[in-house]
């Protein structure tokens, strides 16, 4: 399969799709929350997801309802989520979750729950794919910080199984099976990368079902085996924390020698990376690649830098000051509207991580990322209603609804410019080293593309 890889724009996050004017409307709330979120937004071979067709989605689950969300806003397919109960008695979720039409889903690990009514569940998603619709789901489970899946549980089988089997009655049943892997640079971080890597379709075909109707157990190990399998190939799976911090080091030194335009290519490199560093077996050469690489990560950290600055040794002193002087000017003349955006939002911006901090764990579910969203769609709004308030009380009406678009450019400016600062300020320390200690840089730039010259074996 080749692969395809496609940078989402607001435009394709907002697609007229089927629904009610809620529907809608929390489709395009979710859509530009999620744009502003994050910096960039990438599918990797959305193409071969199946028109016309029953469809389980299955994904890992990093990332609480910011996973499902993703998902949501970036398929042109309406597709009806599982998501566990508790969530229904939440004021906010459970309004957003009733309008997405999702579907509640009850676990033995939530207190109180009775696991009995997932019947009811499960015979509403047969329904609903022997109809062409699709729903989506977590074989793991719960939203974690592991590094690599989780055992998959039997549910995603055992629906898959029941519609295709139950449907020989009235005739065959297509039913497929996407996996679909979601990727994060950094989940919690505001303003990082966020990416949905869709991987090969396959068909579930109808099985001997028990006295009671029910999929034989046999064939639900097996499925679920399969999905299981199916998403470690479209997924990042390290052994230990220690396992992937490496990997993202030698991802970052490969990158700054040749910069990825996709971020589905690094995802492609970190996974070939784990897979050929991280066995016990590997070889002596292996092993000391993964220490040169944390020296080597030690020693820029040590002067404030990373390594794609190191590409400054390439340049003459005169052609880096004057570059240095054009990526500075924009920010200066637009400094006043970035400073105003910068006190105006503040507040919210302080609130919206104190919420993520007094509510980061749902349950057993880690729902950072998703408290930051949420509270960002409503703090936001928030501040430049209350703008357009002082702004009513001292100049008038006219004057107030000028505040609001003028606060909000203000607030993206401000975005824009802090991001460009904290990038610029690497480049300075970079830069300062360049000047200053050129010898100890240059030895630096040639450790840097020996590294890269070892690295190359998995790109």
């Amino acid at each position: 399969m080749s692969t395809e890889f496609k940078q989402l724009t607001l435009t394709d996050l907002l697609l007229n799709r089927p629904g009610t004017f809620t529907f809608r409307l929390v489709l395009g709330a979710f859509g530009i929350a999620l744009r502003l979120f994050f910096r960039r937004i990438e599918t990797v071979n959305a193409d071969v997801v199946p028109k016309g067709t029953g469809v389980i989605f299955v994904m890992n689950h990093p990332n609480g309802l910011i996973d499902p969300a993703l998902v949501f806003v970036a398929l042109p397919r309406k597709i009806s989520f599982l998501a566990k109960s508790t969530l229904f008695r939440m004021p906010v979720i459970s309004f957003l979750l009733r309008t997405v039409e999702a579907l509640p889903l009850y676990r033995k690990i939530d207190a109180g729950e009775d696991v009995s009514k997932n019947q009811k569940t499960f015979e509403l998603c047969r329904s609903l794919l022997q109809r062409g619709g699709s729903i989506a789901l977590f074989p793991e489970g719960v939203s974690h910080n592991s590094p690599k899946l989780l055992p998959a549980k039997t549910g995603a089988a055992r629906i898959a199984l029941g519609a295709v089997s139950v449907s020989k009655t009235t005739g065959p049943l297509d039913l497929r099976v996407v996996p679909v892997g979601l990727y994060y640079t950094s989940k919690t971080t505001f303003r990082s990368d966020a990416l949905l890597h869709f991987g090969e379709p396959f068909i579930v075909s109808p099985v001997e079902l028990d006295a009671e109707g029910q999929p034989i157990r046999e064939a639900v190990k097996a499925l679920t085996a399969k999905i299981e399998g199916a998403l470690r190939e479209v997924t990042l799976n390290a052994e230990t924390e220690s396992d992937l911090y490496t990997a993202q080091i030698a991802e970052e030194i490969l990158a700054s020698a040749e910069r990825n335009e996709y971020l589905g290519e690094k995802l492609e490199f970190l996974q070939k990376f784990v897979i050929g560093t991280s066995d016990d077996t590997v070889n002596k050469e292996k092993k000391a690649l993964r220490e040169k690489l944390i020296d080597y990560d030690k020693k820029l950290d040590n002067h404030g830098i990373g390594p794609e600055h190191l590409s400054l040794a390439q340049f003459s002193r005169g052609s880096v000051i004057k570059q240095a002087l054009l990526q500075i000017w924009p920010l200066v003349l637009l400094s006043p509207l970035a400073i105003a955006g910068a006190i105006i939002h503040y507040p919210a911006y302080r609130l919206c991580g104190k919420a993520a901090d007094l509510y980061s764990k749902h349950d057993a579910d880690d729902i950072a990322s998703t408290v930051k969203v949420l509270a960002g769609m409503v703090f936001m709004p928030l501040t430049w209603l209350i703008v357009a308030g002082i702004v009513y009380y001292f100049l008038g009406w006219k004057s107030a609804l000028l505040s609001m678009p003028l606060a909000f450019v203000c607030s993206y400016i401000a975005l824009r410019a802090l991001e460009e600062t904290e990038e610029l300020r690497g480049w300075a320390k970079a830069i300062w080293l360049f000047l200053t200690r050129r010898e100890a840089f240059l030895r630096m730039f040639v450790e840097r593309r020996e590294l890269h010259q070892e690295l190359r074996e998995f790109d």
